[in-house]
């Protein structure tokens, strides 16, 4: 066995962190793919697949088959979830800013404009080729992440690693148990807590993925009132319902991205039936403290939580 190593690194908007028994070159070759992923897949990253398809004006876009595998799935997902999960939401997310230090509210007017170029359904994908309507935006930050911990995750497994865990922001992939023996234990985060150490639950996992999505996560408060990254696609706005956090447990971290933010959307009584048709498990956190579950989860409640 290797000795046990870690790398971190800042892609997607977000903290990476790989922790496996191998070496740290090894592990630094890993990571470094997320450099190039992020070239390719950012709709901030001119010349890259997502960047082109959006200035494309109508005309077709040869991608790689990193993003058709994308954009593929995310088509999937949203016709499954009815819409739940839109990756033509850019025209919206483009005009929100979580990040400022004197946040604003979008005018209501550009809402509603952005939504009329909202509609998954006519992305076109043909052999190597996408493409959309002029004016409309693919965002695929809401999926992304998760087909590229698979890669990452396929790779380290391809050179020997067997004991392994890769943290992308809140999507985690377990490779095989800890180098003791045993499963990873993979911890909920508490929404008012510090991130990475409070934690109101955690569940075993072996060879499997988990992805989380939750209103603490990004966001701002104004007037009282808190407005996360988590966009309803139907509104254009902040979901507004009675979900505070969701976790998908499966195969696929590819999947669980985007059936995750459908589930925010939906909340229980529809994302439930939706986590199963992709043979996911599901944890939902209300805000009223209730905890909901789909299948069986061997969920551990932490004190204090």
């Amino acid at each position: 066995m290797n000795e046990r190593n870690r790398v971190q690194g800042d892609y997607f908007d977000t903290v990476n962190v790989i922790d496996a028994c191998a070496s740290s070159e090894l592990l630094e070759e890993a990571m470094e793919q997320c450099r190039a992923y992020h070239r390719l897949l950012s709709k901030s990253e001119k010349a890259s697949d997502i960047w082109r398809i959006n200035h494309a004006e109508g005309r077709p876009v040869p991608v790689s088959e990193h993003t058709m595998r994308i954009l593929k799935a995310g088509c999937e997902i949203y016709e499954a979830s009815k819409g739940a999960f839109n990756m033509t939401v850019g025209a919206v997310t483009s005009l929100w800013n979580f990040k400022a230090e004197k946040p604003v509210l979008p005018a209501p007017e550009k809402i509603r404009r952005a939504l009329t170029l909202m509609d998954a359904g006519k992305i076109r994908l043909e052999g190597d080729c996408v493409t959309i309507p002029a004016g409309m935006q693919v965002d695929v930050g809401g999926i992304a992440k998760g087909y590229i911990a698979d890669r990452v995750a396929e790779f380290l497994r391809e050179r020997g690693v067997t004991n392994g865990l890769l943290n992308f922001g809140g999507n985690v992939i377990t490779i095989g148990t800890k180098p003791e023996g045993g499963p990873w234990m993979i911890g909920l985060q508490k929404p008012d807590g510090v991130t990475g150490r409070d934690f109101w639950a955690a569940f075993p996992s072996m060879d499997e993925t988990a992805v989380t999505s939750g209103t603490y996560e990004r966001g701002f408060t104004l007037d009282g009132v808190r407005y996360h990254h988590l966009l309803d696609p139907r509104t254009g706005w902040p979901v507004q319902n009675e979900v505070e956090m969701v976790t998908l447990i499966g195969k696929s971290s590819l999947l669980a991205d985007g059936v995750s933010t459908a589930c925010f959307v939906l909340g229980p009584e529809e994302g439930i039936p939706l986590a199963g048709r992709f043979d996911m498990k599901v944890i939902y956190r209300l805000k009223d403290g209730r905890v909901l579950l789909s299948r069986e989860v061997e969920l551990t409640l932490v004190k204090d939580s």
